[in-house]
């Protein structure tokens, strides 16, 4: 099974396609919103993904600008999209649960959760699992919003792995 994980933002969004079973990233990207979008459409990401998951917007109680609404609605479009495609609703995940799965703390920063990541997958290899051109590492080619993507993938291929159903829960 692979799991199709999204970082939304307002303009452009990161995505995560990986191996359920060995979190191995099948692919991972930055894209436009609306190329994005048509890709969910057209299930032209790679893969076909069995499972979709999509970062959430939570409130902490702050004033928001217009950049926060815009992602709202992005989430809302990736998830009809996804909804159309795969015939069910994707999960949407509030960040809160992902830095605590993999950092243990509300507190994390994404270059904590980023460290946490290289510690499980690629402890040791240099430049941060990425590896060379020549001698590509488990997260070549990753950047930016691309691990906050692979952040929620792995989170939620942990969580279809704990539950004894083959669900995920705790969304």
């Amino acid at each position: 099974m692979n799991i199709l994980a999204i970082d939304p933002g307002n303009t452009e969004s990161a995505y995560a396609l990986i191996h359920a079973t060995t979190h191995r990233p099948i692919h991972a990207a930055k894209l436009p919103n609306e190329q994005l979008r048509i890709g969910l459409q057209r299930n032209a990401l790679g893969q076909a993904a069995e499972h979709v998951a999509i970062e959430m917007i939570a409130s902490y109680g702050m004033s928001v600008g217009a950049d926060v609404f815009e992602t709202c609605v992005w989430i809302g479009r990736f998830a009809e999209s996804s909804r159309l495609r795969t015939g069910h609703e994707p999960d949407l995940v509030k960040r809160h649960p992902i830095k605590l799965h993999h950092c243990h703390s509300s507190k994390a920063k994404d270059s904590n959760i980023i460290q946490a990541l290289v510690d499980r997958f690629a402890p040791g290899e240099p430049n941060r699992g990425k590896g060379t051109k020549a001698n590509p590492g488990w997260f070549h080619g990753f950047a930016a919003d691309m691990w906050q993507a692979y952040a929620l993938a792995v989170y939620v291929a942990d969580q279809l792995e704990a539950s004894p159903a083959g669900h995920a829960a705790g969304f």
